[in-house]
């Protein structure tokens, strides 16, 4: 097993129609303002940025993000990472009753070196904090689409 590698999922059901809640999730720039944990995000280009996160644990995540797939009749936003975390991550819109299921996926190596040098004790710890931050973005991302 390699103790650097991570996949998460993370289901959002959120009262919002899926147009909404992809239009949300489209505008990484925004992030910060309904996620906490998103500290910041500094658009490149058209379709790539840096982002730099951090949750409950004393240490920041700082990674490029590259688009790779943005598909609204497929419900699919997807990205490239690369810096303190290598990988992928992808959202998945779809409907659910009355408002959306957002699924979130993502398979990532850490690459930062105190966290690689931390693997093995802290695993349980990054894992922790992970659900936190989703937790969190979720209640963020369903107040913002209640204000908007």
């Amino acid at each position: 097993m390699d103790w650097n590698r991570y996949r998460f999922l993370s289901l959002w059901s959120l009262p919002a129609p899926p147009a909404a809640v992809y239009a949300a999730l489209e505008r990484a720039d925004d992030y910060p303002r309904w996620w906490p944990q998103v500290r910041a995000v500094e658009r490149l280009d058209e379709v790539t940025g840096v982002i730099r996160a951090r949750s409950l644990l004393p240490y920041d995540l700082t990674f490029t993000a590259r688009e790779v797939r943005r598909d609204p009749a497929a419900g699919v936003l997807e990205i490239a990472m690369t810096g303190d975390l290598e990988g992928w991550a992808r959202w998945t819109i779809s409907p659910r009753g009355t408002g959306t299921l957002a699924r979130y996926d993502q398979e990532v190596e850490v690459a930062k070196p105190l966290l690689r040098r931390l693997a093995v004790p802290g695993r349980p710890f990054f894992r922790v904090n992970h659900a936190l931050m989703m937790r969190s973005g979720r209640r963020g991302l369903r107040a913002y689409l209640e204000a908007v």
